[in-house]
C-alpha cells in the first residue's frame, strides 16, 4: 500500500534515553505507535544543535553543504562581520521545496530557519527565529490572523527560558505546547495536505531549564526538590496531545514520524576556551577586563593574537591566518601545524582536578562533504558534549560551573530519536528498534512516501529499507 500523507511531529530536544527508557510506561500513545512502526536513536548532524539540524534533516545535507554551523556564523573573513542563519541561509531545496515543485502541498508549523516566510504551496507558521507576533511570521501573510485567532495568541517561542523563575518558564513552555498543538488539530481537518510537520520547542525549553531537578546523577540534584516530576509530567502531557493529533489522521493511509533534532543530558561544567587560550599565549587583549563578559573583537589584540573561541554548547575556534584575516599572523604554511597542536591540547585537558574528561575537536573537512561560506578551522566538543563551552573573558579560571548565558544544567547529545508507523512495515518487523539511523534519513523517507523521487545528492536514505520493507 502506498501511503498517500505523511505527518511528522517534531519535538525538539526530545531525548531517547527518557522516552524509551525512563518514562516509556507512561506513554501509551508513543509506545503504541513503536509498536506499531520502528523505532530508536536518529543521530543529529555535527554540531547537534537546533540550527542547523533541522534543516541538514529537511534537506538531508550536512552543515558544510548549507554553509552555516550554528545560529550565528562569520559573513567573511573580517573580524566581526555575523549572520544568524535564518531561512534566507537555507538554499539547498528543503522537502517541501520538492513538494511545491509537484503540486504537494505541505503544512508547516514552527520549523526552525522558516523565518522570513519564503512562498510554498501551503500554509507555513515559521519557527522560534521569528522575532515577535508583530512579524510577519506566516504565509500567506493573512494566515496570521488565523493563527492568531485559533491559539487565542499565539506564542512563537519561550524567549527568556534561562531563567532563576522556574514557575513561569514551566507554565510558559506548557500555554506555547498547548498552543502549537491547538493550532496543528486546527489546521490538520481545514488545510489541503499531503505533508504535515509541526515542531514544538518545549522539551528543550525545559531540558534546559529543569535538568538538574530530574537528573538524579546531576551535581545538583537534590531528592524530594518541588520539581523533580517536571520533566515526567510534561512528557506525559506531550503524549496525550499526540495521542489526541493521531485521532485526526486516517492512519492507514498516512505515515506518522515523530522526530527530534538532538538530545539532551546533564552539563559537567564550562570550559572557558578563551580563558585558556588566553593562558596558552595564543590570545591577547589589549586590557585586561575589569569583569567577566563576552569576548569583544575590537578588545583583541590582533597582532599579537593567533586563535580565538566562541561559546556554546560546542566550540568554534578561529585562527588569525596571514592574508586571509586582516590582521592575519599565523604563516599559511603553519596553518595544519598549528590546528594539530590546538587540537593535541584541548584534547589533552582534564576537568578541574585535572582528570582526563575526553574532549573531541574536528576538523570541519572531517566532518562534511564540502565547507561552503566560512567554516570553524576547528569544532571543539568539550568533554565530548559533557562540558559547554564558555566564551566570556574575564572570569579568571579555566573551569566553570555557571553558564555565562544564564542558567542551564543540560547540554545537547549526539542522539535525537524517531518512531515511524508506516502501514508498508511488515507485521513481522513491527515494534523492531532500529539501529544506525540519522536525521539524513527523514527526507528521503518521505519523499519515498508520497512517491517523489529521491534527489541522487541526498545524504540519507530510505528509513524502509532498513526495516525489512
Amino acid at each position: 500500500m502506498q501511503p498517500r500523507k505523511v505527518l511528522i511531529i517534531g519535538l525538539d530536544c526530545l531525548t531517547p534515553q527518557l522516552t524509551f527508557d525512563r518514562y516509556l510506561d507512561s506513554l501509551p500513545n508513543l509506545k503504541a505507535l513503536m509498536d506499531a512502526g520502528t523505532w530508536g536513536n536518529l543521530r543529529s548532524c555535527d554540531p547537534p544543535i537546533t540550527v542547523p539540524a533541522w534543516s541538514c534533516m529537511m534537506t538531508s545535507k550536512d552543515p558544510g553543504q548549507l554553509g552555516f554551523y550554528g545560529f550565528r556564523n562569520r559573513k567573511d573573513h573580517s573580524y566581526d562581520a555575523l549572520y544568524f542563519a535564518n531561512s534566507l541561509a537555507v538554499r539547498e531545496p528543503t522537502v517541501w521545496n520538492l513538494l511545491s515543485r509537484k503540486r504537494m502541498d505541505s503544512v508547516l508549523i514552527g520549523i526552525p530557519q522558516t523565518y522570513p516566510a519564503k512562498p510554498l504551496r501551503g500554509n507555513l507558521v515559521t519557527g522560534f527565529l521569528a522575532p515577535d507576533n508583530e512579524s510577519t511570521y506566516t504565509f500567506p501573510e493573512e494566515l496570521k490572523e488565523e493563527v492568531e485567532r485559533v491559539a487565542d495568541g499565539y506564542i512563537i517561542d519561550v524567549k527568556d527560558f534561562r531563567t532563576e523563575d522556574k514557575n513561569w518558564l514551566k507554565d510558559q513552555v506548557y500555554e506555547m505546547t498547548e498552543k502549537r498543538f491547538r493550532v496543528a488539530e486546527h489546521f490538520l481537518g481545514t488545510k489541503p495536505w499531503h505533508f504535515f510537520m509541526f515542531v514544538d520547542m518545549g522539551p528543550d525549553r525545559l531540558h534546559h531549564g529543569f535538568w538538574r531537578y530530574c537528573d538524579t546523577e546531576h551535581r545538583l540534584y537534590e531528592p524530594g526538590n518541588p520539581y523533580e516530576n517536571v520533566l515526567l509530567d510534561y512528557y506525559i502531557t506531550l503524549d496525550r496531545k499526540i495521542g489526541k493529533l493521531l485521532g485526526e489522521v486516517d492512519l492507514d493511509s498516512t505515515t506518522v514520524l515523530v522526530v527530534s533534532d538532538h538530545g539532551a543530558k546533564g552539563m559537567h561544567g564550562g570550559i572557558c576556551v578563551n580563558e585558556w587560550l588566553m593562558q596558552e599565549g595564543y590570545l591577547r587583549l589589549k586590557e585586561a577586563p575589569v569583569e567577566p563578559g563576552r569576548l569583544r573583537m575590537d578588545a583583541i589584540d590582533w597582532p599579537a593574537t593567533r586563535v580565538w573561541g566562541e561559546g556554546g554548547y560546542y566550540s568554534r575556534i578561529f585562527f588569525n591566518v596571514e592574508g586571509r584575516e586582516p590582521e592575519g599572523v599565523i604563516p599559511p604554511g603553519d596553518y595544519e601545524k598549528m590546528r594539530s597542536e590546538i587540537i593535541e591540547k584541548l584534547e589533552a585537558l582534564g576537568d578541574e582536578e585535572g582528570k582526563p574528561i575526553g574532549t573531541r575537536v574536528h576538523r570541519p573537512e572531517d566532518l562534511y562533504r564540502t565547507t561552503r561560506n566560512v567554516p570553524p578551522d576547528l569544532i571543539a566538543y568539550f568533554g565530548d558534549l559533557d562540558w559547554r563551552s564558555v566564551g566570556s573573558v574575564g572570569m579568571g579560571c579555566l573551569h566553570t560551573f555557571e553558564n555565562d548565558t544564564g542558567p542551564d544544567d543540560a547540554n545537547h547529545d549526539y542522539n535525537g530519536l524517531f518512531i515511524m508507523a508506516d502501514p508498508r512495515i511488515p507485521s513481522s518487523e513491527r515494534g523492531r528498534e532500529l539501529e544506525g539511523i540519522t536525521l539524513y534519513d527523514v527526507a528521503p523517507t518521505v519523499l519515498d512516501c508520497l512517491g517523489v523521487k529521491i534527489p541522487d545528492d541526498m545524504l540519507g536514505q530510505k528509513i524502509l529499507d532498513k526495516a525489512g520493507s
